[in-house]
């Protein structure tokens, strides 16, 4: 059995981790991780020139929901009806490229970066995304650690992609998406914004806060319509924010754009670099149950009733409420078949919970994910993990639900369904 989490009131002191002891020594056995073979030359990402678009003139709404239309039947479509034909292939839909292990900020939260970590390096950027083509993948999210630390690597990365028809997807904590950063990545082609908000006002245990950023973020949304690009929000639903996840609800909403939502989660496996484990003001306690169970109804209600653009599906929130209770109701993750992650080392691994873990599963240009391993890995990891892109992805790997959800979109005009999911 998992450690158990008894939090005392007010403060979470959860065990360093969450899942089956048996398989976090497993995962973290001493064998070490594998390295990257080196080339005789390192690669280099091209130098992208700017502005590919001097003038760029705001797009019609019907102009801009053809481009986004194309580009995701293009990127995500054909991509994913290939990899059903292709079954027993390694065709990932969403792989993710950790750029960075390092961030500027400090969410008490949040053990994903450690400033003891070098970022990747061109020839790792470079390689991975010729690899991620030449197996069928067109969609790449980069990951941190926060990206636009290097802001001109990430261009490089953007532009080298969006040239081979990849769908660039970025998620930040906005501190440094100044306007010229925007103008850049618009301009080579990202596809979507996805920015990191948990709060309205700045505070120190959620520094991800909007209201230090709001000048970048009008800017952002103002300049969509100019490069085709889409924005949503990315928000963590912790013990000190519940107004706030309604506040920045109601904002994106006002500014047209998409929300989405995860419960807050102590680490999955340890990681011996996070400092904010003990007594942490975030992590969810008993008393809270209640008060974010009405939140949900309340996003979900929004959903239905409103027409607010959310990402998460109706069942996903509602398991959410009991993956804060400690168990989730089984499905049938896809991390390491459909997605998978690339650590700044272009090691490999199938999901962010498993980023420090040691187990062997290869390099980009040779991975070694097993099916089998995963699925016994999955018994008991899946349990206490709840990703929001996994569980989107489990969901469309079940065809008689795609072609309901198909059927329903035709008859609808595929103008968009806000409830994928009942």
């Amino acid at each position: 059995m998992a450690a158990e989490l008894k939090p005392p009131t007010g403060t979470a002191t959860p065990p360093p981790f969450r899942i089956d002891q048996k398989l976090h020594q497993i995962l973290y056995s001493p064998a070490s991780r594998p390295t990257l073979e080196a080339l005789p030359e390192p690669e280099v990402l091209p130098e992208p020139p700017y502005p590919i678009h001097p003038d760029p003139q705001p797009m019609s709404k019907k102009e801009y929901q053809k481009l986004n239309a194309i580009r995701t039947w293009k990127t995500w479509g054909s991509p994913y009806f290939k990899s059903l034909y292709h079954r027993g292939e390694l065709r990932p839909i969403i792989p993710y490229l950790f750029t960075e292990w390092k961030c500027n900020l400090d969410c008490h939260y949040c053990w994903s970066y450690n400033n003891k970590v070098k970022g990747m390096t061109e020839d790792v950027a470079k390689r991975s995304i010729d690899w991620l083509h030449s197996i069928g993948s067109r969609v790449l999210a980069l990951m941190g650690g926060e990206p636009l630390l290097r802001p001109k690597f990430i261009h490089k990365i953007v532009y080298y992609s969006a040239k081979n028809d990849i769908f660039v997807y970025l998620p930040t904590n906005g501190r440094l998406m100044k306007p010229d950063v925007v103008d850049r990545l618009g301009d080579a082609g990202i596809a979507t914004v996805n920015l990191a908000v948990d709060s309205v006002k700045d505070r120190k245990a959620l520094p991800k806060a909007l209201e230090p950023i709001r000048h970048y973020v009008d800017y952002l949304v103002k300049r969509q319509h100019h490069y085709g690009y889409t924005v949503m929000f990315n928000i963590n639903i912790t013990r000190i924010n519940i107004e706030d996840v309604k506040e920045l609800t109601l904002i994106a909403h006002d500014m047209g754009i998409a929300t989405d939502y995860h419960i807050n989660e102590t680490p999955m496996t340890e990681q011996t670099h996070f400092k904010h484990l003990d007594e942490n003001s975030t992590y969810l306690t008993p008393e809270d149950w209640p008060k974010v169970d009405e939140l949900l109804d309340w996003l979900d209600a929004k959903r239905h009733q409103e027409g607010y653009k959310m990402v998460n599906q109706s069942k996903h929130m509602r398991d959410m409420k009991d993956l804060m209770r400690g168990e989730v109701p089984p499905w049938k993750c896809r991390a390491g078949q459909s997605s998978l992650i690339i650590r700044t080392d272009g090691t490999l691994a199938p999901c962010f919970p498993m980023y420090s873990a040691t187990h062997d599963w290869g390099t980009i240009e040779n991975p070694k994910f097993e099916v089998a391993q995963l699925d016994e890995m999955k018994k008991e990891c899946s349990k206490h993990c709840l990703s929001t892109c996994n569980y989107i992805l489990a969901y469309c790997y079940d065809t008689k639900r795609v072609l309901k959800w198909i059927t329903k979109q035709a008859m609808n005009g595929f103008r968009g369904s806000i409830d994928t999911i009942q």
